[in-house]
């Protein structure tokens, strides 16, 4: 009979690899956002790649850990310079979807932060010109 400790153990560190991952795509990810580079299927396939040759990753977790993140073989998705859509799926590898939620959390604050400016310049009178127009 398994130790439910054994259990919970091998749940921890599942969960510390998948945090360390995301946080490892989200940067590589980052990297990109911050350049207004688009996200497209080639550009998700780069940063998978990426992300899953890390040699922090490999250095902190076993194989079979990062084997769980390795996206099936038969799973295939285009590999071109379209734009990312998913449709309404939402079983995505683990690469995929965190790349995809940094950019949609990118847009967002995007979104949030021109609507903040145009409220800000249309509470601030305005000044009259000089000439009087």
């Amino acid at each position: 009979m398994n130790d439910p400790t054994d259990h919970d153990l091998a749940a921890r560190r599942f969960q510390t690899a998948a945090r360390d991952l995301e946080h490892i795509v989200r940067n590589i990810s980052a990297r990109y956002i911050v350049r207004g580079v688009p996200l497209t299927w080639r550009l998700l396939h780069a940063i998978e790649a990426e992300a899953l040759a890390d040699l922090g990753l490999a250095s902190r977790h076993d194989e079979i850990m990062l084997s769980l993140f390795q996206r099936p073989s038969g799973l295939s998705y285009p590999e071109t310079d379209d734009p990312v859509s998913f449709g309404a799926s939402n079983a995505l590898p683990a690469v995929f979807a965190f790349a995809v939620t940094a950019y949609e959390e990118a847009e967002r604050r995007a979104a949030t932060q021109l609507a903040s400016s145009q409220t800000r310049r249309r509470a601030q009178p305005r000044r009259g010109r000089p000439w009087g127009g």
